[in-house]
């Protein structure tokens, strides 16, 4: 009798699409892979009620979800709803004392609110809130990843970031961060996987790291066996 596959469900990052996992590879005798996509909020959606309208689309018993920046952040708000395998995040925060100076500052000042999300259409920019890295020479490259242009949507999730509440995490999370991201620095983030090398965007380019280790990971979850 075949042992049954482990479902593995994928986040993506602020306004990204499903595409930043494209080179990501798990076998398939072991593992069948699943893609959320970001939706547009209702005006005044919590980033709960948010999160329960994604785990609708979660069809399959104790899965594990993988969740990568804004995304690894969704991902745990899912977990508190549904049970699940486990939760990996990549690129990402697991409680709000890693969040970066700067975006502390944003909570308590409102500067975030002067930022010029109106221009979503200019996807230098969108691409720099998405990234957090240098991207002029690579602003084609990453326009194909962007899927979510929307205006409320970019405010929302600013918000959401910035003023998420979590102060403990699920001893058990899984959370792969590069040495070099630029949005999430190192330097704050605690109990990690740490990527030599890796930015912001590893899942895109070091996505070899990722289909080495990921199983190996996942596997590691006695619950998902």
């Amino acid at each position: 009798m075949p042992q049954a596959k482990i479902h593995v469900y994928f986040m993506p990052g602020l306004a990204a699409s499903p595409a930043i996992f494209e080179y990501i590879d798990l076998p398939q005798r072991e593992f069948q892979v699943h893609f959320l996509e970001w939706f547009t909020p209702y005006e005044g959606m919590t980033i709960e009620a948010y999160a329960a309208e994604l785990t609708q689309l979660v069809v399959h018993e104790n899965p594990v979800l993988i969740g990568v920046s804004f995304g690894g952040i969704i991902v745990q708000e899912m977990a508190r709803l549904i049970p699940v395998c486990n939760i990996i995040i990549i690129s990402s925060i697991k409680q709000r004392s890693e969040l970066p100076r700067r975006l502390l500052f944003a909570r308590y000042t409102r500067i975030h609110k002067l930022l010029p999300t109106g221009l979503v259409n200019n996807v230098e920019l969108l691409a720099r809130y998405s990234f957090g890295e240098g991207v002029k020479k690579r602003i084609k490259l990453y326009e194909q990843y962007l899927s979510v242009k929307d205006k409320y949507y970019l405010d929302w999730s600013i918000e959401q970031i910035i003023n998420w509440k979590q102060t403990r995490y699920r001893p058990d999370i899984v959370h792969i961060h590069g040495e070099k991201d630029a949005v999430f620095p190192i330097k704050y983030i605690k109990n990690c996987i740490v990527v030599s090398e890796g930015t912001h965007t590893m899942i895109l380019n070091r996505y070899k790291w990722f289909n080495e280790h990921l199983p190996t990971i996942i596997l590691g979850f006695g619950s998902c066996m």
